[in-house]
């Protein structure tokens, strides 16, 4: 049975990553959001939001245009760059952002027919040395997930994924009531096996290692039952790694302030009428809540 610890603020108060004060943005990162489509910009606005917040150093998109344009007007804090058509220049720009970027995000709103998306995802884990897979990356055919598992056993360094309950149960081909009711089983097991942390989204939220440990955050808030809610916590999880974090302490780092930063925002608003975009908002408040502050320990 793997080792279950429960997400505490003492435990995540130990994970935060070091600040100095005299430290510039190269000094904290470069977090690429490779997210967004015509019809839903809104996950790479998001993604990117939480990212730019998470204390990187420098935030860039890589997406299509209609995208960017919104990435334009609402985060002009991001840089840009536009994803090409033709595959070759795709994944030779994909390989040249790598070679710059700290950590790497791809899938949050972007549909699982999109031309290329599982070249790209492989792309990406094989070059980048952080990656996260959220939404339309987990979405693949058998045999493209068979060649992107290879990809994923095959890193140095684990990439992280960020499905929930019916994405997992997709992906490995099983009922979404049988993944809910084994849910710390299956997910271990397919973080040792696939040498990735897997972060598996319901109301009990589980962050599996690749070394058997399991870790749990049990706060229920229905108010971050939303679409969006899980595309904010993908960026945090990308900026936390781009600032050098550990897979496991990115990810659990994510959780557990995302979860502070959705308390405090049904706190204000309520369960019902918040937002996922309010996260962004009280993710002051939810580092405190974490015990992060800005000081080089």
């Amino acid at each position: 049975m793997a080792e279950t610890v429960y997400l505490t603020k003492d435990l995540i108060s130990g994970f935060e990553p070091k600040r100095p004060e005299d430290g510039h943005k190269n000094t904290f990162g470069t977090a690429l959001i490779c997210a967004g489509s015509e019809y839903m910009t809104g996950a790479a606005v998001m993604a990117t939001g939480a990212a730019l917040r998470s204390g990187a150093g420098l935030v860039k998109v890589f997406s299509e245009e209609k995208t960017l344009d919104a990435i334009r007007v609402t985060e002009p804090c991001a840089l840009l760059a536009l994803r090409p058509e033709k595959t070759s220049e795709l994944l030779r720009k994909a390989k040249e952002l790598c070679a710059s970027s700290s950590a790497v995000l791809i899938g949050s709103g972007i549909p699982q027919d999109q031309k290329d998306l599982e070249a790209l995802v492989c792309c990406f884990l094989e070059n980048a040395g952080n990656v996260v897979l959220d939404a339309g990356a987990l979405m693949s055919k058998p045999d493209e997930w068979e060649r992107i598992s290879l990809c994923l056993k095959a890193r140095k360094t684990p990439a992280v994924i960020t499905p929930h309950i019916g994405e997992f149960a997709r992906l490995l081909r099983l009922p979404k009531s049988e993944v809910s009711d084994k849910a710390e089983e299956i997910a271990s097991g397919f973080a040792k096996e696939n040498n990735c942390v897997v972060v598996l989204k319901s109301a009990k939220t589980l962050i599996s290692a690749p070394d058997g440990k399991l870790y749990v955050n049990d706060a229920p808030n229905s108010g971050l039952a939303k679409g969006g809610s899980g595309d904010i916590l993908a960026g945090l999880v990308t900026g936390f790694l781009a600032q050098g974090m550990e897979p496991y302490k990115a990810a659990c780092s994510a959780v557990f302030i995302h979860s502070k930063a959705g308390k405090a925002a049904a706190d204000d608003a309520g369960a019902r009428a918040m937002l996922p975009s309010d996260l962004i908002v009280y993710l002051p408040e939810a580092y405190s809540d974490a015990g992060w502050g800005c000081e080089d320990d």
